[in-house]
């Protein structure tokens, strides 16, 4: 009996013990935090790299940015890309200039032709990846690349003219330019011409760069508020141009946030003796202190520039991010004065205030972007307001993507 009882004493002492150890492995599991949501884009990292590891994480396929569903030659992925090679000069991520490799491996064959693109399209927005290929062959020369931007340079030579010398911004859009051209065709066109010509064929074509700015400060800018329309017809001939002047009716975010960039950006690309290098330094000037007076309280802008209170309109992402880049790279480069820093500030605060978010795997969005707007076409775009305040909005559109980055780099942030 005795020994019965000592038996179940250590069967006792036995169970005892694993009840004990069952409950502190319990308690250790209720102990450890709940799982977190692994973040493929670090938190740690500065906005200008966290966008451009974002874009990789949406997109894997560079040659499908912008939503594509076949790859294409196109300036959103030019854009992009661009912004991302100058990420990738600040901190060197051989992850980004993978990427950036691969579009132009992939689009551009052996021979230098350009998959999916068009000479005879005429389009401007065409020459915009140019600027992939000159930083890709600045780093390591490849034929292919370089017979690519030939085609491109021979683009901007036949390009159709208005009367004035200006650039039409498509062969299919006659007589008509664009503020947006202007930044598609112009900093490739000067790369080009710096480092690929000489003599009369490299002063000529900084001549003709030169002037298609001339012309948009002749035609396109309101004297009144020192804004820009996003068009001019130089025929007059289309349902959204004024008849008297040609110009189509509002001031567009973007189609100014375009120009801008074109106007900063070129400045460092023009030979410093040129006449038209202080001209066009003159025009920044004169665009940074129009803008900054239709500045939201936000630091952000209105889609119609000028139209803040105007049932519809919204404040959007794309053109923010084109000024604040704008204003940003002006001060840092000496063409704008001190002040407008404090605005370029603003601006991005408003953004990262208004547009970004942040998903728990680390991911960066930017919101309430315009999709897409343009004039004339098929079904016709007549440049009202109610048209550009009904055009798609959208998240991670690249035309605020790509110039989030630039603005990024510009502030250090």
């Amino acid at each position: 009996m005795t020994r019965q009882k000592g038996k179940l004493r250590a069967v006792a002492a036995l169970l005892l013990v694993a009840l004990v150890s069952l409950n502190c492995k319990t308690e250790k599991k209720q102990e450890k935090p709940a799982d977190t949501v692994e973040k493929v884009v670090p938190e740690d990292l500065k906005w200008s790299e966290r966008m451009a590891l974002s874009e990789i994480h949406r997109f894997p396929d560079p040659t499908l940015l912008d939503f594509q569903k076949k790859p294409r030659w196109s300036y959103t992925n030019g854009l992009v890309l661009q912004a991302m090679s100058r990420v990738h000069e600040s901190t060197p991520n051989e992850k980004i200039y993978g990427y950036i490799y691969e579009y132009a491996d992939r689009m551009v064959n052996a021979d230098g032709s350009i998959k999916t693109y068009k000479q005879d399209n005429y389009n401007l927005d065409m020459i915009k990846s140019g600027d992939v290929l000159f930083y890709l062959n600045q780093k390591k020369e490849e034929p292919r690349f370089k017979k690519a931007m030939d085609t491109l340079h021979r683009q901007l030579l036949d390009q159709p003219l208005v009367a004035e010398g200006g650039y039409w911004h498509k062969k299919r859009y006659p007589h008509q330019m664009w503020l947006d051209g202007l930044y598609m065709a112009e900093p490739f066109h000067a790369k080009y011409a710096a480092h690929f010509m000489k003599g009369l064929d490299a002063e000529e074509t900084f001549d003709k760069i030169v002037l298609q700015f001339d012309l948009i400060e002749k035609h396109s800018r309101d004297p009144e508020t020192g804004l820009y329309y996003h068009g001019w017809d130089a025929s007059k001939e289309q349902r959204w141009a004024d008849k008297e002047t040609g110009l189509s009716p509002h001031f567009w975010s973007r189609g100014m946030g375009w120009y801008g960039m074109a106007l900063v950006d070129i400045i460092e690309l023009l030979p410093e003796n040129h006449p038209g290098r202080a001209r066009i330094i003159g025009y920044l000037n004169r665009y940074a202190e129009a803008i900054v007076k239709y500045q939201d309280s936000t630091g952000t802008w209105y889609q119609v520039l000028d139209l803040p209170e105007r049932e519809g309109n919204y404040l959007e992402a794309t053109g923010t991010c084109m000024f604040t880049y704008t204003l940003a790279k002006g001060v840092n480069k000496g063409y704008l004065p001190e002040k407008f820093m404090d605005y370029a500030k603003k601006g991005y605060e408003g953004i990262l205030t208004e547009f970004v978010s942040v998903e728990d795997n680390g991911v960066v969005n930017l919101n309430r972007c315009c999709g897409v707007a343009g004039l004339g076409g098929d079904p016709y775009r007549d440049g009202s307001f109610d048209y550009y305040v009904n055009e798609i909005i959208r998240s991670n559109d690249p035309k605020g993507t790509g110039p989030f980055m630039m603005a990024s780099l510009e502030l250090d942030r």
